[in-house]
C-alpha cells in the first residue's frame, strides 16, 4: 500500500497515516529533493522553469507531509506519534540546512535574478525566489566552512530543544489534575463548567469532578470559583507549569532548556555578523531595529500605565468592600474583575455565555463570511479527520466553486496542545497540469460538548475564534501561485496579525454578534441590553491589558538582547518594576511556559501583536467608513492584502487598501486610550 503521507496532492489522510509510516516518507521526499537539488547545481539552468520550478515542486512535497505531522502531534499527541515527529524533525531541519546553505544552488539562484528574463516574470515570480536567497544568506551561505557547520549544528540543536520546550510543556499541562467529590468547592461555577469537569473525572474513571490546566478549566475556576483555595491551586500549578517550582517541581523543568535556547540563538546571530539575536530577527520583519520597538513599546506603556494603576487600585477596593478580599492576590484578579465588571456594568459573564453555544456561533460565523466576502462553507462528512470533534469544509464562490478548503477544531482535549492558531494543510498550487486549492487548519480549545452540558463561549472565546478566521482567510484568498510567499508564508512577522486582529472587531458589532448567537435553551439571540453592557464595558481594564502585553513584548525584547541578562526570572522581575501594575509571587514560572517564544514562531517578536494591531485598528475603519458589512471594502481588502501574500512588502499592501499609512490614533482609540 502506498504511504498515505506521500499523497501530498489530496487532502490527508488522517485515517490511515500511522506514526511508523513518518521516516519512510520523509526519506524518500528529501532523496526527491537532493537528486533536484544536485541536478539543478549540475546543469546551472538560467530559466525560471528549469532553476526554480523544480526546487519548488521538491519542497512542496515535503511541507505537505510535514504539515499533516505537525498537525496531527499538535492536536492528537501520542508517545509513538511524538518519538517519530522528534526525529522527522531532525531530519527535515538537517536537509533544509544542506539546500539552504548549497552555495551552488545559491549561484545558480542569484544568477537567474540577472537574466533578462527575471526582469518580466510577475512580481510574485521574482519575490519568491528574492526571499530564498535572502533565506540562504540567513542560513550561512556565505560562511567559512567551520562557522557553517556551526552553523548548522546550533540550528538543529535549537529545533530540538524548541520541540522539547513545547512537549514540556504539554506534559505538565496533562499530568496535573484535582480530583472534587465536594461540590460545594465549585460554588460559582455554572452547570457547564461542572459538566465539562464531570466528563474529565468519567474519563480517568474517577466519581465527582476533575479540574485540570486545560485553557476552558483553568479559565472557567479562576473568573467564576468562589472557593478561594482552588483557584490559587489551579492559579499556582498553571503558573509554574514545566518549571522548578509547584507540584511537579523539576519533573518537566524547562529552565535549562531556556538558557540553552538563548545561548544558541545568541552565537548563531553572531555568525552571521548579527550584533545579536533581535537584529537577526528583524531582518524580516517591518521594524527597523530593536530600538525602535522598545520605544514603541515604552510609548504604550506610558499611555496606559496610568489607566491600569487606577484599575488595579479599583479592584482593591472593590475586592476589599465587597467580597472581603483585602489582600489581593494575582490568584484573585480575574474573579474579582468579573465580579466588579458583573456590578459596574450589569453583566453576567453566565448569562453572556449561555447566549453563544458553539453550534450558533460556527453558523454565524458562517453567514458572516457569506455577508462579506460572498463565500459558502460546505460541510464534508466524507473526508477523513483526526478526531470527531474536527470538521472538514469546501469553501466555495457565489457561483458554487470551491476554491480553498478548511478543517475547524474547536474543543479541548488531552493530547492536544493549549491555545489557537490557523496552520496550513495544503498550499494553493498551479503548476502546469497540477492545481490545488489552499486548504486550512483552523484550531481552538473551547470547552468540549458533554453529555447534557453544550460548549458555551465568552465573548473573549467569540473574539479568538474570529482572528483565526482572519488568519486562515489570510492563507484561503491567496492568489499567489508560488507556495514560499503565499498566504502567509514569507508575510513579514509583524505585520502578520494585521488580517486577524482586523477581524476581531468584528465582534464587536451588534447585528453580526446577535447572528452568532441563540441561547442555548431558548435559541434567543442575544438581546440588546446585554450585547449594550458588553459595549459598555469594552474598555474594562484596558489599561491594564496594554500593561501585560508591553510587559510581555519588553520581556521578549531585552531577553534577548541580553542587556539585563539571561536569567528570564530576573529579566521579566525588571520589567515588571517598569511597566506591570500586577506582580506574580516569587514563584510564579510565566517564562517557562511561554511557547510563543521559546517553542513558536514569535522570539524577538511578540511585540508583533501590539505593532500589527496598528495596522489592524486603522484597517478596520476602512470598514467602519463603508458601513461595516461592506462587499467593496472586503473585496478591497481580499485582494490588496489577503491575496497578495509576501509577494510585496506588507507596508505597501496596506498602503494600497488604506490609501495611506496606518494612522496610530486608531489603536488608542480600540482600548479607550483617546476620545474618537
Amino acid at each position: 500500500m502506498t504511504n498515505p503521507l506521500l499523497d501530498t496532492l489530496a487532502l490527508p489522510r488522517f485515517d490511515d497515516i500511522r506514526p511508523d509510516q513518518i521516516a519512510p516518507a520523509l526519506e524518500q521526499a528529501i532523496a526527491d529533493h537532493r537528486a533536484v537539488v544536485a541536478r539543478i547545481v549540475e546543469t546551472r539552468p538560467t530559466r525560471f522553469a528549469e532553476a526554480w520550478m523544480p526546487l519548488e515542486r521538491a519542497d512542496t512535497l515535503i511541507t505537505g507531509i510535514w504539515s499533516a505531522v505537525w498537525h496531527l502531534h499538535g492536536v492528537a499527541d501520542t508517545p509513538e506519534l511524538r518519538a517519530a515527529y522528534v526525529a522527522g524533525e531532525a531530519r527535515l531541519v538537517e536537509n533544509q540546512l544542506q539546500v539552504l546553505q548549497n552555495g551552488g544552488l545559491y549561484e545558480v539562484l542569484v544568477a537567474l535574478t540577472r537574466t533578462a528574463e527575471f526582469a518580466g516574470l510577475s512580481d510574485a515570480d521574482r519575490a519568491a525566489v528574492e526571499h530564498m536567497i535572502r533565506d540562504f544568506k540567513l542560513s550561512g551561505v556565505a560562511l567559512a566552512p567551520e562557522d557553517r557547520a556551526r552553523f548548522a549544528s546550533l540550528t538543529m540543536e535549537l529545533s530540538q530543544l524548541s520541540t522539547a520546550f513545547g512537549n514540556a510543556v504539554l506534559d505538565a499541562t496533562d499530568a496535573w489534575f484535582e480530583h472534587v467529590e465536594d461540590e460545594a468547592i465549585l460554588a460559582g461555577l455554572s452547570d457547564a463548567d461542572k459538566g465539562m469537569f464531570a466528563e474529565a473525572a468519567r474519563a480517568k474513571n474517577l466519581s465527582g469532578w476533575v479540574v485540570t490546566l486545560q485553557m476552558p478549566s483553568v479559565n472557567a475556576v479562576l473568573t467564576f470559583a468562589e472557593d478561594r483555595g482552588l483557584r490559587e491551586r489551579v492559579y499556582a500549578a498553571s503558573g509554574t507549569r514545566a518549571s522548578d517550582q509547584g507540584p511537579h517541581a523539576g519533573q518537566f523543568d524547562n529552565s535549562t532548556r531556556i538558557l540553552e535556547i538563548l545561548s544558541r540563538r545568541r552565537e548563531a546571530a553572531r555568525l552571521l555578523r548579527f550584533a545579536d539575536s533581535v537584529e537577526w530577527s528583524l531582518a524580516t520583519k517591518m521594524a527597523s531595529d530593536a530600538g525602535e520597538i522598545i520605544a514603541f513599546l515604552r510609548d504604550l506603556a506610558a499611555r496606559a500605565k496610568p489607566a491600569a494603576e487606577a484599575e488595579i487600585e479599583a479592584l482593591a477596593d472593590y475586592a476589599a468592600e465587597h467580597l472581603g478580599i483585602i489582600d489581593l492576590q494575582p490568584w484573585d484578579i480575574t474573579y474579582v474583575s468579573e465580579r466588579m465588571r458583573q456590578a459596574r456594568y450589569a453583566i453576567d459573564e453566565q448569562q453572556v455565555r449561555a447566549h453563544f453555544p458553539v453550534e450558533c456561533v460556527v453558523a454565524g460565523w458562517q453567514r458572516l463570511l457569506d455577508r462579506l466576502f460572498g463565500i459558502r462553507l460546505v460541510a464534508r462528512p466524507d473526508v477523513a479527520v483526526y478526531h470527531p470533534d474536527a470538521r472538514y469544509y469546501d469553501v466555495t464562490d457565489e457561483e458554487g466553486m470551491v476554491f480553498a478548503g478548511i478543517y475547524v477544531d474547536l474543543h479541548a482535549r488531552a493530547g492536544k496542545r493549549g491555545g489557537a492558531w490557523m496552520a496550513q494543510a495544503r498550499p494553493r498550487l498551479n503548476d502546469g497540469n497540477v492545481q490545488r486549492v489552499p486548504v486550512a487548519y483552523l484550531v481552538c480549545n473551547f470547552a468540549p460538548i458533554t453529555d447534557g452540558s453544550p460548549s458555551l463561549l465568552s465573548h473573549k472565546e467569540v473574539v479568538t475564534f474570529l482572528h483565526e478566521t482572519g488568519h486562515c482567510l489570510h492563507h484561503l484568498f491567496t492568489r499567489v501561485d508560488r507556495p514560499n510567499i503565499a498566504g502567509t508564508n514569507g508575510f513579514e512577522w509583524d505585520a502578520i496579525e494585521l488580517p486577524s486582529q482586523l477581524m476581531e472587531d468584528f465582534a464587536w458589532d451588534r447585528d453580526v454578534l446577535r447572528d452568532m448567537s441563540g441561547h442555548h435553551e431558548t435559541g434567543v439571540p442575544l438581546p440588546d441590553a446585554v450585547f449594550d453592557t458588553l459595549i459598555a464595558a469594552r474598555h474594562f481594564l484596558s489599561g491594564m491589558f496594554i500593561v501585560r502585553q508591553v510587559e510581555l513584548a519588553l520581556f521578549d525584547m531585552l531577553l534577548h538582547l541580553g542587556t539585563l541578562g539571561s536569567d528570564p526570572i530576573e529579566v521579566i522581575e525588571a520589567v515588571r518594576d517598569e511597566v506591570a501594575v500586577v506582580r506574580p509571587p516569587s514563584w510564579h514560572r510565566f517564562p517557562h511556559a511561554f511557547t510563543h517564544i521559546f517553542a513558536g514562531g514569535y522570539a524577538s517578536g511578540y511585540y508583533s501583536y501590539l505593532w500589527a494591531e496598528v495596522l489592524a485598528a486603522d484597517g478596520f475603519q476602512r470598514f467602519v467608513e463603508g458601513g461595516l458589512i461592506d462587499r467593496f471594502t472586503a473585496a478591497k481588502f481580499r485582494h490588496e492584502i489577503l491575496a497578495k501574500g509576501a509577494s510585496r512588502p506588507a507596508a505597501e499592501s496596506f498602503r494600497a487598501f488604506r490609501g495611506r499609512d496606518a494612522d496610530p490614533q486608531a489603536m488608542l482609540m480600540r482600548h479607550g486610550l483617546v476620545s474618537q
